[in-house]
């Protein structure tokens, strides 16, 4: 039991704060994120600028709905980084999937990399593990999504070629 007057003042700012700060807590809902509007449809990077010089290059697919993200890559190399069962004349598929954010002029993709069906993949040809990127968002429009690697400067000028309505789901 407090002692004096001063002891119990301060029990009561103590009490008082609590329940403040209980109070303003609140549990986010279960749902995934909304994302972007914008980004919304599946958009296609029909050509790849100078792709006759370059040695190496990747073709994008993205299909974005609400805050998930679901990356095709088609990479087209002469030459062979990997052993000759994979290396498939010079032509292999990649799939990815995860999660987008997109912050001032970035997107920023935290995704694993995954077999065809988007089921994760732990062993095999390419790339396994984690793909993450951040592209500077040079432009956007209704049609027209031109982003730009943060890491490489590689352009990637993608087109819609479907519109998706964000349709929330439970996690």
């Amino acid at each position: 039991m407090p002692k004096n007057s001063n002891e119990l003042k301060f029990l009561y700012v103590i009490f008082f704060i609590s329940v403040i700060l209980y109070s303003s807590c609140s549990r986010l809902p279960n749902i995934q994120g909304k994302g972007e509007e914008f980004m919304q449809g599946v958009w296609n990077e029909d050509s790849v600028a100078f792709s006759h010089k370059l040695s190496n290059y990747t073709q994008h697919r993205f299909k974005i709905s609400c805050d998930s993200i679901y990356i095709d890559l088609v990479t087209h190399s002469k030459v062979n980084f990997y052993e000759d069962s994979c290396f498939n004349n010079g032509i292999w598929k990649e799939y990815a999937k995860g999660v987008y954010a997109v912050r001032g002029d970035t997107l920023f993709v935290g995704a694993t990399y995954t077999h065809a069906n988007y089921k994760q993949k732990i062993s095999g040809c390419y790339h396994i593990g984690r793909y993450d990127k951040n592209f500077l968002i040079k432009k956007h429009s209704a049609d027209t999504l031109i982003l730009e690697g943060l890491n490489d400067q590689r352009e990637i000028k993608l087109a819609l070629k479907e519109k998706i309505t964000c349709i929330q789901k439970a996690l």
